[in-house]
């Protein structure tokens, strides 16, 4: 049987589970609105997936800490996904079977994007592949999933997005069931001690680090659920919804593929500003109109809102100390992507009930609050304070 390369094997894993992604976060809510669920308990379904995404990447993620286990994890979790995503086939339009699926999908897809996202980092330090190369594919993938589940839909109708998600689970089974070369090896001796996450959470270059992403991430919230149903009933076709989505992504990957070309040198106050400044810019547009014009330019803007906020959170990480990288990972994967949004999620359900598309001006403004907040990593920091010591020491 054909063993793949690091970069065959971690690229084409992505593919299949960011298929299944790119029908999930799009279009699992208008499934949900298909089952007869209000606008304010599918705000509550979607928000308890993000919530249980938090839990697992803080409880279950980290356990998993050895490269060698990554692997047999990846396989485990997209079983189960696999499973789960079955399940919501006999949920039978019950609210709380809807919850208990939504739940055990979300432990699985939870954990799964941190550990694929260590792979990819354990053989990229090793110089076997380029990490952005690499994730560009799970772009392109999600890119596929929402197009082709768009169009689905719009011809078969709604089940059409648990088959489609069933296909994607799918393929990142049949990839991951393969061995890879070389296998992921544990170097012992470049073991670190790893801080406890309750350490670095009353360390408050961290916090501050989590508030900026988590309001900047966060005013994605109502994006996520109620998009899709808001263009809906502005008269757009499920097709256009999933090429607007797609767009959205597109403007993600270029993002992502020009990244070392257009922020070198780049602070990371300017990144982190210019990703604020685009979440007022896009939601204001959202909550102001649906002509056709202005949808595109909110989604070439989810390049600016959530792939240069992503890129100056991975500097950050990147930037601190070795020891901390993979505890900042799973705090950063938990508590902006995972808990905020939860909760963000939870009241745009009321806030769209109640308020309609005047829901995003409330996105808008958590951009501007996300100006205020500076953050710099806690090594860099300290060795600006070192420098700083031994010029002082010098004169």
């Amino acid at each position: 049987m054909f063993t793949p390369s690091p970069y065959g094997w971690i690229s084409q894993y992505l593919i299949g589970f960011f298929f299944a992604y790119g029908v999930y976060l799009p279009f699992w809510a208008l499934w949900f609105e298909e089952q007869g669920v209000s606008a304010s308990d599918i705000g509550i379904l979607v928000g308890l997936g993000f919530a249980t995404r938090c839990v697992a990447n803080l409880v279950l993620t980290p356990r998993i800490h050895k490269v060698e286990h990554l692997m047999p994890a990846l396989r485990a979790l997209s079983f189960a996904g696999l499973l789960f995503v079955g399940f919501y086939f006999f949920t039978g339009g019950s609210f709380w079977l809807m919850a208990v699926a939504t739940i055990l999908f979300n432990l699985c897809c939870g954990p799964i994007i941190p550990i694929s996202d260590a792979m990819a980092n354990h053989y990229a330090r090793l110089k076997m592949l380029d990490y952005g190369r690499t994730r560009l594919w799970g772009s392109i993938a999600f890119i596929a999933g929402s197009t082709v589940v768009g169009y689905l839909v719009s011809l078969y109708g709604t089940d059409m997005i648990l088959y489609t998600a069933l296909v994607g689970m799918l393929m990142s089974l049949v990839f991951a069931m393969r061995r890879i070369n070389p296998m992921p090896v544990t170097d012992h001796q470049q073991q670190m001690v790893r801080p406890k996450l309750t350490e670095l959470l009353r360390d408050n270059s961290v916090i501050r680090f989590l508030t900026l992403v988590a309001l900047i991430q966060g005013s994605h919230a109502a994006y996520y659920s109620f998009s899709s149903i808001y263009w809906k009933e502005a008269g757009y076709s499920e097709a256009i919804i999933g090429y607007l989505w797609s767009l959205g992504v597109v403007s993600e990957v270029i993002v992502f593929a020009l990244s070392k070309r257009l922020f070198v040198g780049w602070s990371l106050r300017a990144l982190f500003l210019v990703a604020s400044v685009g979440v007022m810019v896009r939601w204001g547009i959202t909550a102001s109109t649906t002509a056709l014009v202005a949808l595109v330019a909110i989604q070439l803007l989810h390049g600016v809102t959530f792939a240069v906020a992503h890129i100056a959170a991975i500097q950050y990480i990147q930037d601190s100390d070795q020891n901390r990288m993979v505890a900042l990972q799973a705090l950063y994967n938990a508590i902006p992507l995972g808990a905020f949004i939860a909760l963000m999620t939870a009241l745009s359900g009321w806030g769209y009930e109640n308020w309609g598309a005047n829901v995003f001006w409330a996105m808008a403004v958590m951009g501007a609050l996300a100006i205020f907040v500076r953050v710099e990593p806690k090594s860099r920091a300290n060795k600006n304070h070192n420098n700083k010591a031994e010029l002082e020491a010098q004169n």
